[in-house]
């Protein structure tokens, strides 16, 4: 399968690639400069003719993009970046798009603090964090896509994420000898289940719009991963 990868040089993106890189022809993309043996495009996630552009010829795309801290080029990138994947995908017939993102884009604090068994197919309700709001809108825009498109959009929603040796973090220092955050998985753990996403056959998803929860497995069930392991055959 031939897979482009927006967001390619963010945290999660060289798990990707190495998950996917010895299984299918990737074209990674950037809005930074990045060193790879996959053939590399300069792409910024937020200008639709270079996303449109870097999707020609592709099967699938997977949308690893993200800004966080500032107001406007938050929705160009986590809002507008959906959006241009979308459009990019209707253009050039793709019919696979995987979207990432966090959990809180799906259960914000309404949601998190007061409820248990969340479940990755309930009502939207990010708050108003600049963040999860501007995610939650990009995953709207696939979920309308793919009500009137022929494109399936699978989005995987992390909560935290370790180093599996050393149990660092991405913000940086070891966790070992100390609680970690509830519901962390791993870099490869996480590009395992974007994996078994892009090569589920379209046969055994119930719609063309699916939503996970790729947490780990706890059994006080505050937030619920069968989705994940059921459909995707996550672990």
């Amino acid at each position: 399968m031939r897979i482009l990868i927006l967001g390619g040089n963010g945290m999660l993106g060289p798990s990707v690639i190495e998950s996917l890189g010895s299984r299918h022809e990737l074209r990674i993309t950037d809005i930074n400069e990045l060193e790879t043996d996959h053939e590399y495009q300069q792409v910024d996630v937020s200008i639709i003719d270079q996303v449109v552009d870097a999707a020609e010829g592709m099967d699938a795309i997977i949308n690893l993009s993200v800004l966080r801290p500032h107001r406007q080029i938050a929705f160009d990138v986590n809002t507008r970046g959906n959006y241009n994947m979308a459009v990019a995908a209707k253009t050039h017939g793709i019919r696979r798009l995987i979207n990432t993102g966090p959990h809180f884009q799906l259960a914000g604090p309404n949601y998190e603090e007061f409820n248990f068994e969340l479940n990755p197919d309930m009502p939207p309700q990010p708050g108003t964090r600049l963040y999860a709001i501007t995610k939650a809108l990009g995953q709207e825009i696939l979920k309308v896509f793919a009500e009137h498109q022929d494109i399936y959009v699978q989005t995987l929603l992390f909560y935290n994420f370790y180093e599996a040796e050393t149990l660092k973090h991405p913000a940086g220092g070891s966790r070992i000898g100390t609680d970690l955050v509830p519901f962390s998985v791993s870099w490869t753990d996480a590009a395992q289940a974007i994996r078994l996403a892009v090569e589920i056959p379209f046969g055994r998803l119930p719609s063309r719009c699916e939503t996970y929860y790729v947490f780990t497995d706890l059994p006080h069930q505050k937030f619920d991963n069968t989705k994940a392991r059921t459909q995707l055959g996550w672990q």
